[in-house]
């Protein structure tokens, strides 16, 4: 990702908020169970989440054969359930980014010592697709525990509009 797409992110994690549109949008999407789950993230996540879906949303109009739009939206606002409030603020995760950029062996080494950030930040994606798991949804897991995995040829469309979405946003 480039600098100045990591700088505007940025800048929209510290002004982060859900409107009374976007809740709107979460409850007709997202079952009482899924928005536990949604509303668990710290609010940076749920705002990202949502921009996600917006981006889907949008794709799926322009390219709709054979996309099952409401997984998809589901996938979109659930694949960063894996971080929870507390896990990390705005600023650790500009710390853990710009640690991962610029030192791998650092950031693997301040992982075998136990920080908790740097562990989420990688493993999000299998802790969330655990809790869906948890809650019977099996395919939605299956999309979310490979959003961060290197592209395969064998990957689902589904899978690969919310890489090319999350990166978006």
């Amino acid at each position: 990702m480039s600098v100045i797409k990591r700088i505007k992110q940025f800048f929209r994690a510290i002004s982060a908020k859900l409107t009374i549109d976007d809740k709107k949008y979460i409850s007709t999407h997202l079952s009482p169970k899924e928005q536990k789950l949604f509303f668990a993230m710290d609010v940076v996540d749920q705002y990202h989440s949502i921009r996600v879906a917006y981006t889907i949303e949008r794709f799926v109009i322009e390219d709709s054969q054979g996309i099952d739009k409401e997984f998809l939206i589901r996938c979109a606002l659930l694949h960063d359930i894996g971080r929870v409030k507390g896990d990390m603020s705005t600023f650790g995760k500009v710390f853990v980014v710009l640690i991962s950029a610029v030192s791998k062996n650092f950031a693997d080494k301040l992982e075998r010592n136990g920080n908790h950030m740097i562990y989420i930040y990688r493993h999000h994606a299998e802790i969330g697709a655990k809790k869906l798991q948890d809650i019977g949804l099996y395919r939605e897991a299956k999309i979310i525990a490979k959003h961060h995995s290197p592209p395969s040829d064998d990957d689902s469309r589904e899978l690969k509009l919310l890489r090319i979405a999350d990166d978006k946003n």
